[in-house]
């Protein structure tokens, strides 16, 4: 069995996303799989060795320029190739301030399109080389938002297609009429072109399950797994020590360090509390420093500043060390959490956790007993619930060891593995068995008819 995995690059920045990919693909080659992982619009990022290749499929300036000008779209596929280059995409990465979703509209309704859209020429691409020189059995898509290849990927190379559900809603919702309601309905379209589908959790399968109008049979929870190398259970403090408040995420609004730093204030304020600190670590791009210089300023008024420490971006052997300096973490998200892999590399490592009531972290919780929860956007509850753990090391360190036995029983990166294989193996045996779904003939072309008429609309 061959698989081509095919996952979107983040931009230069480490992202949950491409940190599983990586670490399923690695895995499953150590089990002896043989697997393609190939990047597209931009070379992935990880902080363990990379799985990928080298060459990077509808890589992000071609994809830009072929959206905004008709001349990229019949450029020679060689001249193409230099735009492709890794190096050029890392280094035009390094340099951006982050994209606005919400002028992305078009180019994510083109790209939905398929072979309908203005970047039809890098599917073929893509096709021509999966036909001629992988040919293989599963072609794996990392999120929904490629589903715009499937049609090709079923018609032309006829294997099973399976996709990762990874967050895509917070994408989606950020996108303007009329693109939001255009990509919403290729999505359902496009979405009956795959055989399975793959989310991380109860949560998010149910809930991709209602917003792709897909049947919840077809969504497979199968958990993210980690590299467990180096997550051993952290050593509490003593119980008079300072403790140390952590953040391990993305710096930015959306994954909601201005109410951890809210909540720290309260709790700073507070006369039951030993010595405090927060500490935060996490990749932040140029275009969210005002939004981290506004939650600098917040804690400076309060008289904080002294108590704080930004550690920026971590290496992997950064990461697990700052894991284990922690004696509490939160990571208090506006949105509905799909993954929390941050999360879970914190639990691996014993640290107890003080999470928001939505997306998976009350499944998570529940499973593990690994922390509490609070009220969602609120930092009273989030300091109460904190302060009830600085309170009592006892249930700090139960709820510590608890996390850490489920993280290392249930999600590691072997086992995760081994769920794919024998996912792949159920849908290649569907497919033998004529069970899989077959789309073709007229409602294909009604499809690509439909995609096109969308591209039309203002």
């Amino acid at each position: 069995m061959k698989i081509a995995y095919i996952s979107a690059g983040a931009a230069g920045r480490y992202c949950g996303a491409c940190l599983h990919d990586n670490t399923l693909a690695a895995e499953l080659h150590r089990q002896g799989a043989d697997i393609l992982l190939v990047p597209t619009y931009t070379p992935l990022r990880t902080d363990e060795p990379s799985a990928s290749g080298s060459r990077v499929f509808f890589g992000g300036v071609n994809v830009f320029l072929q959206q905004h000008s008709a001349l990229f779209r019949h450029t020679p596929w060689f001249l193409d190739s230099l735009l492709d280059s890794p190096k050029l995409l890392e280094w035009l990465s390094a340099r951006s301030a982050g994209m606005d979703v919400s002028k992305l509209g078009a180019l994510t309704v083109s790209t939905l399109a398929g072979r309908k859209g203005r970047q039809r020429k890098e599917i073929a691409k893509l096709i021509r080389w999966l036909a001629g020189d992988v040919r293989p059995d599963v072609v794996h898509l990392s999120n929904v938002m490629l589903a715009g290849m499937a049609p090709a990927v079923r018609e032309e190379l006829r294997v099973p297609i399976v996709c990762t559900l990874s967050g895509e809603d917070i994408f989606l919702e950020q996108l303007s009429e009329p693109h939001y309601s255009q990509a919403r309905a290729l999505l359902k379209q496009q979405a009956q072109y795959i055989d399975r589908f793959v989310a991380l959790n109860r949560y998010f399968a149910d809930f991709m399950a209602d917003y792709l109008e897909v049947d919840r049979g077809k969504i497979e929870v199968i958990p993210h797994g980690l590299n467990l190398s180096g997550h051993h259970r952290r050593q509490p403090r003593e119980i008079a020590a300072e403790i140390t408040v952590g953040y391990f995420a993305r710096v930015a609004m959306e994954k909601g360090l201005h109410i951890l730093a809210d909540a720290f204030c309260l709790l700073a304020n507070r006369a039951d509390m030993p010595p405090l600190r927060l500490h935060v670590a996490g990749y932040m791009s140029s275009g969210d420093r005002p939004y981290f210089e506004q939650v600098t300023r917040r804690l400076t008024e309060a008289g904080l500043a002294d108590r704080f420490e930004y550690h920026g971006e971590l290496d992997r052997a950064g990461k697990i060390a700052f894991l284990q300096s922690l004696d509490v973490m939160s990571v208090p998200t506006v949105y509905h959490e799909s993954k929390g892999i941050s999360v879970l590399e914190g639990m691996a490592s014993g640290v107890p956790m003080v999470l928001p009531s939505h997306g998976t972290f009350p499944e998570l919780i529940e499973r593990s007993g690994g922390g509490l929860l609070c009220d969602p956007l609120d930092p009273r509850s989030l300091a109460d619930k904190l302060a009830e753990l600085i309170r009592d090391p006892a249930l700090a360190m139960e709820c510590g060891r608890r996390g850490h036995e489920l993280i290392h029983g249930e999600h590691s990166a072997a086992l995760m593995a081994r769920r794919h294989r024998a996912l792949y193996e159920r849908v290649l045996g569907e497919r033998a068995g004529g069970q899989g779904s077959a789309i073709g003939g007229r409602e294909s072309k009604d499809g690509e008819e439909e995609a096109a008429g969308m591209l039309r609309k203002p």
